[in-house]
Order: structure tokens, then sequence, then C-alpha cells
């Protein structure tokens, strides 16, 4: 009972964020799984989970601007604008 209470409040969380905010939590939650089943230690459950988050997050943040790339001008200044 006390995990499927976890995982609702776990996903009502999520709920409000943006598309990087998601991909860095399910990213740091799934490499911290992944990463202390895999060494049996907790030193490993932290390093799966800075390097899930990591990842997560470059993947969120990829998908909430898609076509859109960053350009920089003569005087140096960046904007974004459809990809060409």
């Amino acid at each position: 009972m006390k995990k499927i209470i976890l995982v609702g409040c776990m996903v009502g969380a999520l709920a409000s964020c943006t598309a990087t905010e998601k991909g860095t939590a399910i990213g740091a939650g799934t490499g911290a799984v992944i990463g202390g089943a895999v060494t049996n230690s907790w030193g490993g459950a932290a390093v799966g989970a800075v390097a899930g988050g990591l990842v997560g997050a470059a993947i969120g943040h990829s998908s909430e601007r898609r076509g859109y790339c960053i350009y920089r001008d003569r005087y140096g200044r960046t904007y974004e604008a459809r990809c060409r």
C-alpha cells in the first residue's frame, strides 16, 4: 500500500513539470534503481541517479523546443529560430 501511495505522489508531483524536469526526475529515479541493482550498494545508486538525471535532462530539454535551433547573429547575440 505504501508503494502505491508513493507512486501516486510522484505522478502528481510530475504533472505540472516541464519536459526537462520530468526527464530529469524519471532519469534520476531509473538510474538510481539500475545503479543500486547492478552494484548492490548505495554508492552505485547515487552514481546511477546522477548519471540518469543528466541524461534525462538532456533528453527532456531536446523535446521541449522541437524544430528550433539556437543561432548567433553578427553581433554575438544568441536567438532561437526554426531550424533551416
